[in-house]
C-alpha cells in the first residue's frame, strides 16, 4: 500500500511540476514588454560577420547640426539646445555626448525616444581663456547606425580681459 501512495504521491508531483505557470504578475510584464516593444529597439545579426539592417534601427535626425554664437568676449558663457527626432523605426537611446575640451559640455535626453518623438541635447559654451574663431564638435553615441553623429557649434571669441593668445582646444 505504501508503494502505491508513493508512486501515486511521485506521479502527482511529476505533472505539478511540467504544468505551465501563469501568474498575474507575469502576464503584466508580458504585456509591459509588448506595449513598450522592447523587442524591437535592437537587432542584433546572428553573427558578426553579418550586416546589420540599417533599415531597421533608430535613426537622429537634427533639425540643425550646426550652431554659431556669433561674436562673444572671452569668458562669456553661452548656451544652445540642438533638437532631434528619431526617425527610424525602432526607439532611439543615447549613450553619451561628449566634446573634445571641457569648455563644451552636453547634456541629453536619456530616456527612450520612440519613433517619430523627439529630444534634445543641450550644449554649454564657456569661452573662458579662449580667443579667436572657436569650432567644437559634440559626438553623439546611440543605439544608430551609424553608432556616432557629429554635431558642431562654432563662434568667435574678442580678446577682452588683456592680452590673450589664442587657444583652439
Amino acid at each position: 500500500m505504501n508503494r502505491w501512495m508513493f508512486l501515486i504521491f511521485s506521479v502527482a508531483i511529476l505533472f505539478a511540476c511540467n504544468e505551465p505557470t501563469s501568474s498575474s504578475t507575469d502576464n503584466s510584464a508580458v504585456k509591459e514588454m509588448e506595449e513598450e516593444d522592447i523587442a524591437n529597439i535592437i537587432r542584433n545579426p546572428v553573427s558578426a560577420e553579418e550586416e546589420i539592417d540599417p533599415d531597421f534601427v533608430p535613426k537622429i535626425t537634427f533639425k540643425k547640426v550646426l550652431h554659431d554664437f556669433g561674436e562673444m568676449k572671452e569668458g562669456d558663457k553661452k548656451q544652445y539646445t540642438f533638437e532631434f527626432t528619431n526617425t527610424g523605426e525602432v526607439p532611439l537611446l543615447i549613450s553619451n555626448a561628449r566634446s573634445t575640451c571641457g569648455c563644451t559640455v552636453p547634456k541629453f535626453t536619456k530616456d527612450y525616444i520612440k519613433p517619430g518623438k523627439s529630444g534634445k541635447i543641450n550644449v554649454a559654451f564657456d569661452s573662458h581663456n579662449l580667443i579667436g574663431a572657436q569650432t567644437k564638435p559634440i559626438t553623439i553615441i546611440a543605439n544608430t547606425y551609424p553608432r556616432e553623429t557629429v554635431i558642431h557649434i562654432k563662434g568667435f571669441v574678442k580678446g577682452g580681459k588683456g592680452n590673450h593668445e589664442g587657444h583652439n582646444h
